[in-house]
């Protein structure tokens, strides 16, 4: 049986992949931010389908010290229940912000939780993925293109622009997954990132402010439901053999940014690695 890892597992898009993948026949460990929300996922998906093999985590991933628990844990649960053997991590959990804010280590809330949680978490579970030769699935968002990365102030602490940092992390997504086939291809771990599109979920809805609620209450109206892209992220579970491309939309490879190059990979890993005070090269031992 596979193993599949997802954050952001709890509504939208990581709880209808959660779903879909268990159906399929997946092993799945979803990562949400609370209890409750957990307990009420897995028991619908329980109710849905009584055979379905998951296991619910929680944690706030926009905390370092949460996501260096919640990896340690998954780390246990995969050593104990799955021959410490992990095939898929899909970093799906991400937020929007209409101002400042900071996490408690004083990192920009949207570069925090979209692009250094899954970075640390991936660093956590790379063993495990080591074993089966796994993938890792990013949430990414075609607003990537069109922007470079602010390495001067990647934090944007300087005239924040809550948009610019949302497309900003958004691009550190498909640059982390070019780092990682740069360094890992060759031992058969491959990183991928998939554009959901416009997906009526609540993500715009969550501690945002009032001007930005109603314009997404409005334009998620247009949407497609969640278990549209859902079906993007088993297609690349699937794969016996494992697709050759970085991007995907509607289970086919689509283009990225021009920004995407193996050398502006290389400074958001070594900055990324100084932010979370870890390193590639010496991952936890299985």
């Amino acid at each position: 049986m596979k193993t599949a890892v997802i954050t952001g597992a709890t509504s939208g898009i990581g709880f209808e992949t959660a779903s879909l993948l268990a159906r399929k026949g997946f092993r799945v460990l979803g990562i949400g931010h609370s209890e409750e929300n957990c307990l009420k996922a897995q028991e619908r998906i329980l109710s849905e389908n009584p055979d379905a093999k998951i296991a619910y985590f929680w944690g706030d991933l926009m905390q370092q010290r949460e996501v260096l628990c919640l990896s340690r844990d998954v780390a246990a649960y995969l050593s104990e229940n799955c021959d410490g053997e992990l095939n898929v991590l899909i970093n799906n959990a991400g937020c929007v912000r209409s101002w400042y804010a900071t996490t408690d280590e004083g990192y920009e809330q949207q570069f925090a939780l979209n692009h250094l949680a899954g970075f640390y978490l991936t660093h956590g579970l790379l063993p495990f993925l080591k074993k089966t030769k796994g993938r890792i699935i990013i949430t990414g968002s075609k607003s990537h293109k069109g922007i470079k990365v602010r390495w001067g102030d990647v934090m944007l602490s300087r005239g924040y622009n809550p948009l610019i940092a949302y497309k900003q992390s958004k691009l550190c997504n498909v640059l982390f997954a070019k780092g990682i086939n740069d360094r890992y291809a060759a031992e058969g771990v491959r990183a991928y990132v998939v554009d959901p599109g416009l997906v009526n979920t609540d993500i715009g809805n969550k501690k945002t402010g009032t001007l930005v609620k109603l314009i997404w209450a409005l334009r998620k109206l247009q949407g497609v439901p969640p278990t549209v892209p859902a079906k993007t992220y088993a297609f690349l579970c699937e794969q016996e053999k494992a697709p050759e491309g970085l991007c995907y939309y509607l289970c086919r490879e689509t283009t990225y940014s021009k920004q995407v190059t193996s050398e502006n990979a290389s400074r958001l890993f070594a900055l990324s690695e100084r932010l979370c005070g870890i390193c590639y090269g010496r991952e936890a031992a299985v």
